[in-house]
């Protein structure tokens, strides 16, 4: 944000930028923290300092564990994709969070599909991502990670 700073001080108040960052297993807190800070930097206003009150420039929001829990949100839209896939998945991963699914997302997922034949020469994060997202149905997803960022989209101002 700092880097574009300078060109777009002139333009400010039509300016609004959408981060999205994969949490990763880091500390949200401190990543929230860390992005808002830079966006004081750059003297942009966030969401999460508006508060509602005033307009703002800039939406951080973060995917909890990792991205690929927004799929794991949406079993229909990984089904479409994937058809084998219904037989793989365990009443354990139909049942919990999606943004905690239990021994890491990226390589639940990875499990799932190898297990029902797709991408048996190991994940391919952006064909999977494609292949899944396009079916995806934003007001039936289950991740609160996935909520945060699709209703930070439909009111941004």
């Amino acid at each position: 944000l700092l880097g574009y700073h300078d060109r777009i001080h002139k333009q400010k108040e039509d300016i609004r930028v959408v981060v999205l960052v994969d949490e990763d297993r880091e500390d949200c807190k401190k990543l929230k923290r860390m992005l808002e800070n830079e966006a004081k930097k750059a003297k942009l206003v966030t969401k999460t300092v508006s508060a509602g009150q005033k307009k703002y420039h800039v939406v951080n929001r973060i995917a909890i564990e990792e991205l690929e829990a927004w799929f794991f949100g949406d079993l229909r839209a990984l089904e479409s994709a994937y058809p084998k896939v219904g037989k793989a998945l365990s009443n354990a991963i139909k049942k919990s969070n999606p943004d905690y699914i239990p021994k890491g997302t990226w390589e639940t997922l990875e499990r799932i599909l190898r297990k029902a034949g797709y991408h048996t020469g190991g994940l391919q994060k952006v064909k999977a991502a494609q292949d899944i997202s396009k079916h995806m149905e934003p007001a039936n997803n289950r991740s609160n990670s996935f909520c945060v960022f699709r209703d930070a989209l439909r009111v941004l101002k």
